[in-house]
């Protein structure tokens, strides 16, 4: 699962689950509100293993209150949010990684254009990043047709 440039993220804990052992991670990132967590577990006997992420969020003032509320959960808190994760999981990961990607470019282009008139950035300078911000979006509308439909994983149990 990659990280965006927003996000960080930090280790919680090791702890086992229905006798496997997981390494436990937060990957934190901050909304514009608050900072947003979300458990991941990664099977520690896999070396290259993505990790399954828990949908449930843990928020906090700062990264640093966010890993402390995950590193104050109990292992019993931990599994209950493993069973989530490995039921809820996301099985069209390719379509959700271009959809997240165009609305942070949507993001980005609000930035911009909001800059550009509350007089922070000049009217051809905010032109020219809203026209290549503009072509990325349609770039990356042409590629949901191809992550359309298709199943990045197997369907969770």
């Amino acid at each position: 699962m990659p990280i965006h440039e927003n996000e960080e993220e930090l280790f919680v804990a090791t702890t086992e689950i229905d006798g496997r052992t997981y390494s436990v991670s937060v990957r934190v990132a901050f909304d514009g509100i608050e900072h947003v967590g979300h458990l991941l577990f990664r099977d520690a006997e896999w070396e290259e293993d993505d990790g399954l992420r828990d949908h449930g969020t843990i928020p906090g003032r700062t990264a640093h209150d966010v890993l402390a509320a995950a590193r104050g959960l109990t292992d019993h808190e931990l599994a209950l949010r493993h069973r989530r994760a490995v039921t809820e999981r996301r099985r069209f990961n390719g379509l959700r990684l271009v959809t997240q990607e165009v609305l942070s470019q949507i993001r980005y282009l609000n930035k911009v254009a909001t800059s550009m008139r509350a007089g922070l950035l000049g009217v051809d300078e905010a032109a020219s990043e809203i026209a290549n911000t503009e072509q990325r979006l349609h770039e990356m509308v042409g590629q949901l047709r191809v992550f359309a439909g298709v199943a990045s994983q197997d369907p969770a149990p």
